[in-house]
């Protein structure tokens, strides 16, 4: 494809004194607040400000909208106000350039029209074929008591190995994993420099490698491509023949990764917790899962309705993503307050997933409220993908992904926590326990 152009983004600087809230601290502004207590710093702008308030976040001034209709308001993005790439590049622009989720208007339209046939129904029939194998050995080799987040982690990094790459597990696979990993935990640090050690530092040099290692490999995926997502991505050609360059296929297939591994991840380690901490919903799903048999086909996927609620209830309760950053290219208002042209925006998910105002009792774990249809009060009062063009691409994918894991898994075992536990977790960049997540994994046809 052509390439095309997208200029370097400074940090906003624009003024938005005339709006309710506060700068925070000197040069910090909000940005430890948002990473130490990323829940209760908007509730505390929402019962203070309301929708809008002016902030101060990763060092530049933002403003920040909250609830549905600002949700809406910036998704939906009828009018053609804001800007992804403007927004995620200052964070995310060293690490995941030309992503997806960094494009604008008709260069991402064009650029998801051709991943879009790399996730046909035929392509994900045959990626759940290649995980169920290797997600029967792994979990046979889980121990009784673990950590679950590092022992998920490790499996869907290997997914992604196996289903993305078709690489053999071994140095090579382990490589590209570690090489993920720093980049993905360089997402979110404080101090963005590029100097060797630091936690950014090491993530700049695992993109380095994940750039050397994608592209040494497009000439043997083009010449002989598999069934695995880096073949298609080297192979996709949308209707009007278009199709992808080398290097734009390492910058989709390095945001791919992080997109579908850290997001599936954490729902799948949210909802572990979850069904530990209510039997009753655990002992449902394993009937279900029990009455599809011992191996799905794609076809099986919607004989598990109470297995897609038990995921969107985790998403709904921790969403993977807290929340979501675009800017504006023109001026532009909501709510009676006007946003410069080149104002950051911050929405967050989060918020807007716990709401009283649309979710009866937010938070309590009731799945079943997806099939009462609670979720529909408002169109954007639930956001997990996100929304609007930038709806994530990979959304069918995860349900898979998560479906598979958790049919075998209950299958298998029961799952439990110590008596009293609660989960601590952080939401920021990705959600996940601070302890790991302490489980024991009882097999189901042992004796209680």
């Amino acid at each position: 494809m052509a390439q095309t152009l997208y200029p370097p983004v400074a940090r906003s600087r624009v003024d938005l004194s005339h709006i309710p809230g506060e700068d925070g601290w000197p040069v910090l502004g909000q940005t430890l607040q948002f990473l130490m207590r990323p829940v209760a710093m908007p509730e505390r702008l929402y019962a203070r400000y309301g929708e809008i308030s002016r902030g101060n976040v990763m060092f530049e001034n933002a403003a920040n909208l909250l609830g549905p209709d600002a949700n809406q308001f910036v998704l939906a993005d009828r009018e053609g106000n804001f800007s992804a790439y403007r927004g995620w590049t200052p964070i995310l622009g060293d690490l995941f350039p030309r992503g997806l989720m960094l494009r604008d208007g008709a260069d991402h339209r064009s650029h998801r029209r051709i991943m879009q046939t790399a996730f046909r129904k035929e392509a994900l029939a045959a990626d759940l074929a290649l995980m169920q194998p290797l997600i029967a050995e792994r979990l046979a080799r889980w121990p009784q008591r673990l950590k679950f987040y590092p022992a998920i982690k490790s499996l869907t990094l290997d997914l992604a190995a196996s289903v993305f790459l078709d690489l053999p597990l071994g140095r090579d696979a382990a490589r590209v994993n570690r090489a993920f990993v720093n980049v993905v935990e360089a997402s979110m640090s404080v101090l963005q420099l590029p100097v060797p050690g630091t936690l950014y530092g090491r993530g700049l040099r695992g993109r380095a490698f994940l750039e050397r290692f994608f592209a040494a490999r497009i000439p043997g995926k083009r010449a002989a491509p598999g069934n695995d997502l880096f073949s298609r991505l080297c192979t996709a050609e949308s209707e009007e023949g278009e199709r992808y360059s080398d290097g734009e296929i390492v910058d989709h297939m390095i945001f791919l990764m992080m997109a579908a591994h850290d997001t599936t991840t954490s729902a799948l380690t949210t909802l572990a917790y979850l069904l530990a901490a209510n039997p009753d919903w655990q002992a449902r799903l394993r009937e279900e899962a029990m009455a599809a048999g011992p191996d799905l086909e794609h076809a099986d996927l919607d004989a598990l309705p109470d297995a897609g609620r038990a995921f969107r209830e985790a998403l709904r309760l921790y969403p993977p993503l807290p929340s979501m950053r675009r800017r504006t290219v023109r001026e532009c208002e909501f709510k009676g307050h006007t946003l410069p042209a080149d104002t950051a925006v911050n929405i967050f998910n989060h918020f807007t997933h716990h709401m009283p105002e649309y979710w009866d009792d937010p938070e309590r774990f009731d799945p079943d409220r997806f099939a009462r249809n609670e979720h529909r009060r408002h169109p954007f009062q639930f956001i997990p993908f996100g929304a609007g063009a930038h709806t994530c691409i990979g959304l069918h994918f995860a349900e898979i992904q998560v479906k598979a894991v958790l049919h075998r898994l209950l299958r298998e075992y029961r799952l439990s926590v110590p008596p009293g536990y609660r989960m601590p977790y952080q939401i920021v960049p990705i959600s996940k326990p601070r302890d790991g997540l302490p489980l024991t994994l009882a097999p189901v046809g042992a004796p209680g």
